[in-house]
């Protein structure tokens, strides 16, 4: 708060009115009368400094290094007006929120020596009024003259106090003291204060915004590189100091710099998302990077590198797309000795590496099944990534596989460098074309060819095969590729169709309406023993994806709690028999078919 100039021989007789009456005069500053009042309930002494709270000169060290920043932004503040400082006698404190002194710059406060102050706490408990406790109270800027202060050994000079503030809150307060009797250019010394409030608070708001995009920065899988014009590095993240081998240049690292896109951007010319090779000593980086020219108004100041391995990249689009398994083998249900044999061979293999081939109807789970088999394996970390063979274009389908250049000549990455470490599951392999089938079969065995070289990457990945035709035959008759055939055929899994496993059917149908209760909220429904009976004397040609339908038709059509034979609409209905294959081709790429037709508790059976 700026003040007026007050006539201090009429502040010290308010002062002393009040010390030897208790009579607070009416222009006392409510203020600074309030806090007098708050002083004397508290039986603070006030003809001189009483012994106070403050840290021991190990803590104090410690203090200045836990606020580091400030003190170093304060300091050359401080260093810019120094010269006002000493011209007036005037001391300044750097205090924390707590009201624990930081630092003491220049003259000593209260006459004291500076190692005395530092350390010391200074709130209204502890001192009596001062500008600094009035300032904290009310969250503003308070010039207080000598004769107002609880403490009769500090009326030979005047203070003033501002609170810094972030976000509202008070975070510190820089107070200037005078110790000298001579009248001061109150004007000029509150516009000092009022900056040096401003300066640091806008600092502080930059620390904050600057510490949470370092941590941005930090966690994202991309080297972050920003340099000045000389190609020193300025600021590097966590991932691109892995790369620096304590160096200050990229030049000193990287073997082809001259081919990195630095200098195109200290040009002035960004260059974006262009695959580019890193060579050091001891590795080679094969990146997308990207370089930004950063301007100061029409000149170009330095350039910002942001470089991300291919290899992460295909990771981290492969989970943010949810290429992930989402079903274990043991959330599979079943009792019979059909089952329970399939489930426990899923188990073992899993844990191998070798390829396996699934055989089986539609609609006996071989979709899950191999989610299961990736999340048993030792690869569940990473990308089980899912392509479903159509009788579409052979094109769009090696392109799928292998990938394809966009508009802007940049690579989309195909399912094979997806699948990088993980698993690549082929659903209804049948439809692959020979063709495609022998390229497929020889980039997984000899590697994939790199665009613009005749270098071969070899491919990390294991291969899950489902079909639902006799795959043998096929290739003898020359209808699908003999060298794939080959390829999957390490492991061969036969899954049982419904009919094999009768005994399964009201397990998987109670499942299924419990599964449906927790998924709608809606109460519990069970199957009366001729509802069960029905069910299992039908064959189901659509397996247990059939078998679905027709609970879930029961379940919304049916008002109570119990479901009866009638209620059960059996797939001899032309409706019905046609609702399972119609819900195999709306399958999606990833092997769910839609919402609609087949809900997300459905996985949890085999």
């Amino acid at each position: 708060m700026i003040r007026e100039k007050r006539n201090k021989e009429k502040l010290t007789a308010y002062y002393n009115k009040f010390m030897d009456e208790g009579v607070v005069d009416p222009n006392v500053h409510p203020w600074v009368a309030e806090s007098w009042q708050r002083c004397q309930n508290l039986h603070l002494p006030h003809e001189t400094m009483p012994k106070v709270n403050r840290l021991t000169r190990e803590q104090v060290i410690e203090h200045q290094k836990a606020h580091a920043q400030i003190v170093e932004y304060v300091d050359g503040l401080y260093e810019q007006n120094k010269q006002h400082f000493n011209s007036h006698n005037l001391s300044m404190l750097l205090i924390d929120d707590q009201g624990y002194v930081i630092k003491n710059y220049a003259m000593p406060f209260f006459q004291r020596v500076i190692d005395d102050i530092q350390g010391m706490r200074v709130l209204e408990s502890d001192i009596g009024t001062s500008s600094i406790s009035i300032a904290r109270e009310h969250n503003v800027p308070f010039l207080m003259f000598g004769p107002e202060m609880w403490i009769r050994e500090s009326h030979n000079g005047d203070a003033c106090s501002a609170p810094i503030c972030v976000q509202g809150k008070i975070r510190y307060i820089l107070s200037f003291c005078s110790v000298d009797q001579r009248e001061l250019p109150y004007d000029l010394l509150l516009s000092l204060l009022l900056t040096m409030k401003y300066s640091v608070e806008k600092y502080l708001e930059m620390l904050v915004y600057w510490n949470v995009q370092k941590m941005i920065l930090n966690e994202l899988p991309v080297s972050v590189y920003w340099l000045n014009r000389d190609e020193k590095i300025q600021y590097c993240n966590e991932n691109g100091k892995k790369r620096l081998d304590g160096k200050n240049a990229l030049a000193d690292v990287f073997l082809n710099y001259e081919h990195i896109p630095v200098r195109q951007a200290l040009a002035g010319k960004p260059v974006y998302r262009r695959e580019v090779t890193w060579i050091t000593q001891d590795r080679t980086y094969e990146d997308v990077t990207t370089a930004l020219p950063v301007k100061v108004g029409k000149n170009v100041e330095g350039a910002v590198i942001l470089s991300m391995s291919i290899e992460d990249l295909k990771t981290t689009i492969a989970h943010a797309t949810g290429y992930s398994s989402r079903y274990s083998l043991y959330s599979m249900v079943g009792e019979t000795t059909e089952f329970l044999a399939l489930q426990h061979k899923a188990t073992r293999i899993a844990r191998a590496d070798s390829n396996i081939l699934l055989q089986g109807e539609p609609g006996t789970g071989k979709q899950r099944l191999a989610h299961g088999i990736h999340q048993a394996s030792a690869r569940a970390a990473a990308p089980l990534i899912v392509v479903k063979c159509t009788d579409g274009s052979p094109k769009a389908m090696e392109e799928e596989f292998f990938g394809r250049v966009d508009g802007d000549n940049l690579p989309a990455a195909g399912k094979l460098e997806l699948a990088m470490g993980g698993t690549l599951f082929i659903d209804e392999v049948e439809k692959l074309p020979v063709e495609l089938g022998d390229k497929l079969a020889d980039a997984l065995k000899n590697g994939l060819p790199v665009r613009g070289s005749g270098e071969r990457k070899k491919l990390n990945i294991r291969v899950i095969a489902a079909c639902d035709s006799n795959l043998k035959r096929l290739a003898d008759k020359g209808l699908f590729s003999r060298q794939l055939f080959e390829m999957v055929l390490d492991t061969v899994m036969r899954i049982p169709p419904l009919r094999e496993r009768v005994k399964d059917i009201s397990v998987l149908a109670n499942h299924i309406l419990a599964e449906m209760s927790a998924q709608y909220n809606m109460p519990q429904k069970h199957l009366t023993p001729e509802a069960l009976k029905v069910l299992t004397g039908c064959s189901w040609p659509g397996n247990i994806k059939q078998l679905q339908g027709v609970i879930e038709r029961a379940f919304f059509h049916v008002p109570g709690s119990i479901i009866e034979a009638d209620d059960v609409k059996m797939p001899v209905d032309k409706t019905m028999e046609k609702s399972w294959k119609m819900t195999r081709m709306l399958s999606s790429p990833y092997g769910n078919p839609p919402a609609a037709t087949f809900p997300s508790w459905l996985p949890c059976w085999m």
